[in-house]
């Protein structure tokens, strides 16, 4: 029997922590700490979870470089907020001024923070400036309901340069862009060739399981490959995900390969077995991924990504 004098120090124990979390949420401090990667290239890492309104979405990876004519930055976020008080943190390291913010692609958690740069170059590629004018609103909207009130005052800002691939130099630091697909019609990842840093953007995931809501994963795989032979140039250094973190070798981009692999295979062996979707939902993760985070919750996910067209695909055949 539990007695009362415990039962009111349990109900006071449980309100101080929910008042803790409660204050942490309301100050909307993202808490954002640049980790230096190597000279002049730094990251701020973001929790390996889903969007909620303890973390107000600071679920991604970030980056900048310090040029000698400015400030290139990789990203801007899931918030106004986040992107003002990541210029900030930036400008603890350098006083520079931004000369571009570039983006890797068009979902939310990479380019919502994009109002904290106005005023300055907001680059993409044509395809993500485009997917951004065009669900940009339906992606804050999301993440109003996701996040409360950390995305408060967020709109969404439309890159103002479109970007082409090749490389380039930026702020006095040379930078190959290359430009990809499979997480999104349109990926961008960015190799910094003075410091060696490749800023991945969701091609790679490392230690947390991809998200596929705009998925090819045939693409994606080719794209793996070609960030896999960045890897072994001499200069190459070190990895940036989209999410997860860094990493001095390949080792997560055959992780993410191996999920979509995996992935791949389950979903067409199980429309070739004639599995309805609820069959599929209710299959089994092997033990590899049991302990990688958001696996299951992102298996279900991707399942209602893409077995609907594995699945026509497959009846087809067999007509």
């Amino acid at each position: 029997m539990i007695r009362p004098r415990n039962l009111c120090r349990r109900a006071a124990l449980l309100l101080a922590l929910a008042a803790a979390v409660a204050v942490s949420a309301a100050d909307f401090d993202y808490r954002l700490q640049p980790r230096k990667l190597a000279d002049g290239a730094y990251a701020f890492i973001g929790a390996r979870e889903d969007f909620d309104t303890v973390n107000g979405g600071n679920i991604v990876n970030t980056g900048f470089l310090v040029g000698s004519d400015g400030i290139v930055v990789i990203d801007s976020g899931p918030s106004k907020r986040y992107g003002e008080q990541m210029r900030a943190a930036i400008a603890l390291v350098s006083s520079r001024p931004v000369a571009l913010t570039i983006l890797t692609h068009h979902h939310p958690d990479h380019m919502l923070g994009n109002q904290a740069f106005a005023g300055t170059p907001i680059g993409a590629l044509a395809p993500t400036v485009a997917g951004i004018a065009a669900d940009g609103n339906g992606f804050a909207e999301n993440l109003f309901r996701l996040s409360g009130d950390w995305m408060k005052g967020t709109e969404v800002v439309v890159p103002n340069r479109t970007l082409q691939p090749g490389r380039q130099q930026v702020a006095g630091r040379w930078l190959r862009l290359i430009a990809l697909a499979g997480h999104t019609h349109a990926d961008l990842a960015v190799y910094d060739e003075k410091s060696g840093i490749l800023f991945a953007g969701d091609i790679v995931f490392n230690d947390r399981a991809p998200t596929t809501p705009h998925a090819s994963i045939d693409a994606w795989l080719k794209a793996l490959a070609e960030l896999e032979a960045i890897t072994r140039e001499p200069g190459f250094v070190a990895l940036l995900p989209g999410h997860g973190e860094p990493a001095r070798d390949a080792a997560p981009i055959r992780q993410t390969r191996e999920w979509l692999l995996w992935l791949r295979a389950t979903l067409n062996k199980a429309a070739a077995d004639g599995l309805d979707m609820t069959e599929v939902l209710a299959l089994p993760l092997p033990a590899r991924w049991a302990s990688m985070p958001l696996a299951a919750i992102e298996y279900r996910r991707s399942v209602g990504h893409l077995y609907p067209a594995i699945e026509a695909e497959t009846l087809a055949h067999a007509h």
